[in-house]
């Protein structure tokens, strides 16, 4: 298979809108409850623990699966550079879907997770684990995803040095996803931003 071709079914799979799908198949919009977000955390909240923690690993496994699985088939001499590549397209099709006319996508957390813990696992873990912690002391998961986007590439950086691409590839996607939050920064600034105890129907990441 012709590298390119693998970048576009990495978009494409990337752009399955799960937590769409799960509102969808309850009678929801999720784009009109909640935060309005397709993601895991407004699922959880709108739809409930079981069915968010389902759409989580649905948009994490979007991420993994291409870097994994279509390395493995492509015609090229450095599979790993394009593995890569599927990744930032994986991640680019969960924050602008085409299958939602490229708007209405998630904030890319769990997506960009799966990406990279299929290119470097034990840095995935380490934010996995720094997400974790940040959650439970703060009960806010904006906090956790913003706080993994930054101990990410730093993690990395400390395994692999300043000129690995994937280096600066993670750097990108975090500054991304740190964007993407910046709704939530803002919240957290004035004091508003909710915790995982609000209700349901409060807005949050």
């Amino acid at each position: 298979m012709h590298p390119l071709f693998g970048v576009f079914v990495a978009y494409l799979a990337g752009s399955i809108p799960f937590a769409y799908l799960a509102g969808k198949a309850k009678g929801v919009d999720l784009r009109q409850h909640g935060s309005g977000n397709l993601g895991a955390t407004n699922a959880m909240r709108v739809l409930g623990t079981r069915i968010g923690l389902m759409v989580y690993v649905a948009d994490t496994l979007k991420g993994l699966i291409p870097v994994v699985s279509l390395p493995r088939v492509i015609d090229s001499a450095r599979p790993e550079l394009w593995a890569i590549a599927f990744g930032v397209a994986a991640i680019v099709g969960h924050v602008r879907p085409v299958f939602l006319k490229g708007q209405g996508g998630g904030k890319g957390v769990a997506t960009a997770g799966g990406v990279f813990f299929g290119l470097a696992w034990l840095p995935t873990l380490v934010a996995f684990f720094s997400f974790v912690a940040a959650v439970a002391l703060t009960r806010r998961i904006s906090v956790g995803s913003i706080t993994a986007a930054v101990v990410l590439p730093l993690s990395l950086l400390i395994q692999r040095g300043p000129s690995d691409p994937l280096v600066v590839i993670c750097a990108a996607v975090a500054l991304l996803v740190i964007w993407l939050h910046r709704g939530n920064i803002q919240r957290i600034m004035n004091g508003t931003e909710p915790r995982m105890s609000r209700a349901p129907s409060e807005k949050s990441a």
